[in-house]
């Protein structure tokens, strides 16, 4: 949805300008980055519930859940404004932490792995306790959905059956004969994690982005950073390994909060959408928008509608 640990350097100029793709209610648009105009408020007029300012990483199921976080809480009354696909984890989270956001649509294993590099817990329970103890003050997390979309690493049918593989671990046996591919921060934040853990290496790390799945299918690469949820996992006939050793930890869609800046009015909203958010309703959603084409705006208000939170 791109995602997980290790502290990139500064974030670059590219990012600035791309608030205006994607959204759903509220307003957008203008630098995703500038928090001059929209400073969030816990306390703030403009609606009973007070403000929230909302982001969301620069990818699809991010910008779907930040719109469906969006709409629930202005149908409570709270002033929202949308800056979508700002960029990766590295840029937004230190946008939460300073208050520039006040809300964040995260993935709780990814955002662990992100605060605490050599944490080891793979349940949702562990990993929500760990985040507990490792975030900052300025930040909270709120109860998380069932809804799971975890990182994989996949490969085409194809390709699973010529070299036998299934897991991790049999990756690892022909690994330095395959090209990777995934997001451009892939390769610094897993590089060391997957020989550490699997003895894993690669020929060579290729950043193929939002076009991996397709690259597998293709053959421009061997393996790739898919998730789960992602529609193109089916209608490419892809496999994702195994992962015996729970490197890829639980992956809940969870709420991350700029704690100053949440009502009460909001932290409830956002957890009775986290209490009816599912796996094979994320799957819906996406399929919706990767194959119909839909606006992550248009079946985020279908589904809170369909819920009655709308």
């Amino acid at each position: 949805m791109g995602r997980k640990y290790g502290i990139a350097a500064v974030l670059m100029s590219a990012m600035l300008g791309m608030a205006a793709c994607g959204g759903g209610g509220g307003s957008t648009g203008g630098n995703p980055l500038d928090t001059s105009s929209a400073a969030p408020s816990g306390s703030a007029s403009g609606g009973s519930g007070g403000k929230a300012v909302i982001g969301s990483f620069d990818f699809d199921e991010s910008v779907l859940l930040g719109s469906i976080y969006a709409q629930a809480l202005e149908a409570k009354g709270v002033q929202v404004t949308e800056k979508p696909r700002i960029g990766s984890r590295e840029a937004v989270y230190d946008q939460v932490k300073s208050g520039g956001l006040t809300i964040v649509p995260e993935y709780n294993g990814n955002l662990l792995a992100f605060v605490d590099l050599k944490n080891t817990a793979a349940t949702t329970d562990e990993v929500n306790a760990a985040l507990k103890e490792k975030l900052p003050a300025e930040l909270e997390v709120l109860d998380s959905s069932p809804a799971e979309d975890k990182d994989s690493l996949s490969i085409s049918k194809d390709t699973q059956a010529k070299q036998s593989l299934n897991t991790m671990e049999d990756l690892a046996k022909v690994s330095k004969s395959f090209v990777v591919g995934g997001p451009p921060e892939f390769k610094k934040r897993w590089e060391a994690r997957f020989k550490e853990v699997y003895g894993i290496e690669f020929k060579e790390w290729k950043p193929t982005g939002p076009t991996t799945a397709d690259a597998i299918k293709d053959g421009t690469i061997q393996v790739g950073n898919v998730f789960t949820t992602d529609p193109k996992m089916t209608a490419n006939n892809l496999v994702p390994l195994q992962d015996p050793k729970n490197i890829f930890p639980a992956q809940n869609v969870t709420p991350l909060l700029y704690k100053a800046g949440a009502t009460d009015t909001i932290k409830t909203t956002l957890n009775a959408v986290s209490a009816k958010l599912s796996t094979q309703s994320l799957l819906d959603m996406m399929q919706k928008i990767s194959v119909n084409k839909d606006e992550p705006a248009t079946v985020a208000k279908e589904w809170l509608t369909s819920n009655g939170l709308g």
